[in-house]
């Protein structure tokens, strides 16, 4: 920004200096010295007026830059931090709980509850009615429980090559983790909600010894979920393939690093 674009700038006029034509000393009489000293004093005296006047200005415009700067309100934390309800801080059975009583509140509690009722626990009996004690609603518990029961019974465990338990055989580490994607609320009405949720799956047996290797899949979790006892809680899951993305181009990674990555990489606790 020029000088002359500062408030109360007034821009200086230029000073010409009109020699006389012709031999300066040829019909004249010359000055005296006395004249001339006169002369120099006064031009030597504008010059130092001048050079006062434009470190009086720079330093004022220093100065108000420098008033600008410190006068200048700093942005609040509000302005940079996450939007949205805050996440949960509790949780039951080390399921996250306690949602917002929201359509957001909703879609939190059916993301995390995905990935509850997708993961390895859910292979223990013990631990299965843990889950479903936690994140199912009172008058849905039985029914949900009947059924999950009934989809990982001991036929089925052995067929994936499981103990009855639900353990890994010797020398094999078991992988099943669902990744909430995303999250779409499809209905809402207050105290029931249906909420959809995109996610990705892990499933398998990593070792060398194993004939059901850990893959990748795509589905959808649909849930029914009521307001009760202060919380959001399922009344009802379904299941669906896709959508699902081209796979990309990712070397295959051996059965150690699979197993190795599922014991040093926790799982997360979603909100939206």
């Amino acid at each position: 920004m020029s000088p002359g674009d500062e408030q109360g700038y007034t821009e200086a006029g230029h000073t010409r200096t009109r020699l006389p034509e012709g031999d300066p000393y040829g019909g004249a009489p010359r000055r005296n010295s006395r004249s001339s000293s006169r002369s120099l004093v006064t031009v030597v005296g504008v010059v130092v007026l001048l050079i006062a006047a434009i470190a009086f200005a720079n330093r004022s415009d220093d100065s108000s830059s420098h008033d600008s700067t410190t006068k200048r309100t700093p942005p609040k934390a509000a302005s940079t931090a996450a939007t949205g309800t805050r996440p949960v801080e509790t949780k039951s059975d080390g399921i996250p709980s306690g949602f917002a009583h929201s359509a957001q509140g909703a879609e939190s509690a059916a993301a995390n509850y995905a990935s509850a009722l997708g993961s390895d626990g859910m292979f223990n009996s013990a631990r299965r009615h843990q889950i479903l004690q936690a994140i199912s609603a009172p008058d849905a518990t039985s029914r949900l429980q009947s059924g999950f029961d009934a989809d990982y019974s001991s036929a089925f465990l052995k067929e994936i090559g499981l103990n009855d338990d639900g353990s890994a055989p010797r020398g094999n580490t078991f992988v099943n983790r669902t990744v909430p994607v995303g999250t779409k609320v499809t209905s809402f009405n207050g105290n029931t909600a249906t909420v959809e949720v995109w996610c990705s799956g892990l499933f398998g047996l990593a070792g060398d010894s194993s004939t059901n290797p850990v893959t990748s899949s795509w589905f959808t979790v649909t849930m029914k979920l009521s307001w009760s006892g202060g919380d959001w809680k399922i009344l009802a899951s379904s299941q669906k393939t896709g959508p699902t993305p081209v796979t990309g181009d990712n070397p295959v990674s051996g059965a150690d690093e699979i197993s190795k990555a599922v014991k040093e990489f926790g799982g997360f606790t979603y909100a939206r």
